[in-house]
């Protein structure tokens, strides 16, 4: 397996594998994770007492995975655009199917809010000017591994075209900017400091575009949340992201919890992982935005096996050509 696409299979891969890892514990305050589960260590199915994963087989994944892919198929078969009227289509479509087959896990507060506009018949370009939570961020991974983050306008209108319909603000644009710069900085070859580096740069240029929201910059709050945890034991650190960072679907504390627990875990991706599925709140997202980056940085060849295993037969997932293909439109935006 070539290096470039060790790492686009990486990416595709741990989102995934940080998605599954956070599936049970999502929704759940840290105190309760710990009464309940003690520490998660592995794959564990949604218990009971979860009201959006309960019933859910161990290593299944929710709706980052899901409508990650999808972007990503909308791109390859965009030849690197995306209509953003046939995303708003599939994402409802999407939304219908997890209903009939009787699943909570649904469309984020703000991607449903901007897809009931478009079908009220609100132009897309209106539809998302208030979308400001972490539903762009946790489906733009296939948008950095498609584009090199340099030269940064180019990259960042990528991402703003893909956050358009669902997140087109200031706040939505920025954290899904930094996740896509940071994976595509490690698809390119780099290392944890260098995806650090452009997840700010990217943040602070995506702040620039879309539709002004009130709250905190992004690109501060990441730098400072990996400040936070350095040097700090893991529960303590742990504390401390869910705390002061915070875990909610809001893009300022969800994005840069993720790369929290990417900096605690030294970028290595089955700890990364794990690390969110520990924190509770929305730590499937948590992990799926830690797990895609860490997986760019290290390859799919780091990802443990067996974990690599039950992520494909559990949910019969198969990025492989998906990966492919995403590298294809990186070869022609590179030139």
């Amino acid at each position: 397996m070539n290096h470039l696409h060790d790492r686009a299979l990486g990416a595709l891969y741990g989102l995934a594998m940080g998605d599954a890892l956070g599936m049970p514990t999502q929704i759940m305050p840290r105190r309760s994770i710990v009464a309940r589960f003690g520490t998660v260590t592995g794959f564990e199915p949604g218990p009971a007492e979860n009201p959006v994963s309960a019933g859910m087989p161990a290593g299944a994944v929710t709706d980052d995975t899901d409508q990650a892919v999808l972007v990503g198929r909308l791109l390859v078969e965009g030849d690197g655009h995306i209509d953003p009227l046939r995303l708003a289509q599939e994402l409802l479509e999407w939304e219908r199917a997890m209903k009939a087959k009787g699943s909570f896990d649904l469309l984020g507060p703000s991607t449903k809010a901007a897809l009931e506009a478009v079908s009220r018949g609100v132009p897309p370009e209106e539809a998302g000017r208030s979308g400001s939570t972490n539903g762009a961020a946790m489906r733009i991974t296939p948008v950095g591994v498609a584009f090199p983050d340099k030269p940064l306008e180019s990259f960042v209108d990528q991402v703003a075209a893909a956050c358009r319909v669902t997140h087109d603000t200031t706040l939505g644009i920025a954290s899904a900017a930094a996740v896509a710069a940071a994976v595509s900085r490690g698809v390119g070859g780099g290392g944890l400091e260098d995806a650090f580096a452009a997840a700010i740069t990217a943040a602070a240029a995506g702040a620039e575009r879309g539709h002004w929201v009130y709250g905190a910059s992004i690109a501060a709050r990441i730098e400072w949340a990996v400040e936070l945890v350095r040097g700090l034991p893991e529960e303590r650190a742990l504390d401390r992201v869910n705390d002061l960072v915070g875990t909610s679907v809001a893009s300022q504390e969800s994005v840069p919890a993720a790369f929290a627990v990417l900096a605690l875990a030294d970028g290595e991706p089955w700890r990364a992982c794990l690390l969110a599925a520990n924190l509770g709140g929305d730590c499937d997202t948590i992990g799926a935005i830690a797990g895609a980056i860490a997986g760019s940085l290290s390859g799919a060849s780091a990802l443990p096996t067996e974990a690599l295993t039950t992520l494909r037969s559990v949910n019969g997932l198969d990025l492989e050509p998906l990966a492919t293909s995403l590298l294809e439109l990186r070869a022609a935006a590179a030139g």
